[in-house]
């Protein structure tokens, strides 16, 4: 098992780097990255960054069967850029270290340091039948 304390603390310095951009824009070339481990890792700190900037309920990634990746959230009905099917794959193991949920079924809190403050948000994770999804529900306002 890979050391999931400095997944987070990447996480989180990556959120440092990309607070004043346009998180939308970076999540949709992100498919286009080479490097899989690394693009989940930014694509984690873009979707908290989005959801805080944005005001979303939540965001939840969803893999289909076939390995189909797709992204949405809630404050309005809308589909975010799909990471494509590799990096989804490391997102879904990154949130996986970051959390310690190994079960098919699981929920915890994740604190998120980005600049000067923090965040708690709460992670759900489901795998039934072939398919999975991560829920990173925000604080409400």
């Amino acid at each position: 098992m890979k050391d999931s304390g400095s997944i987070h603390k990447n996480v989180q310095d990556m959120c440092d780097c990309y607070a004043t951009t346009d998180p939308l824009k970076e999540m949709s070339t992100i498919k286009d990255e080479p490097d899989a481990r690394s693009a989940a890792l930014k694509w984690a700190a873009l979707a908290a960054l989005h959801g805080v900037g944005s005001n979303a309920e939540q965001i939840t990634i969803s893999r289909s069967e076939d390995g189909r990746i797709t992204v949405s959230a809630e404050y309005r009905p809308a589909e975010l850029p799909s990471p494509g099917k590799d990096v989804g794959h490391e997102i879904f193991e990154t949130f996986r270290q970051m959390t310690h949920i190994e079960a098919d079924k699981g929920k915890t809190a994740l604190a998120l340091g980005i600049r000067d403050s923090s965040i708690d948000l709460e992670v759900k994770v489901k795998k039934k039948n072939g398919r999975e999804k991560i829920k990173i529900a925000f604080p409400k306002r």
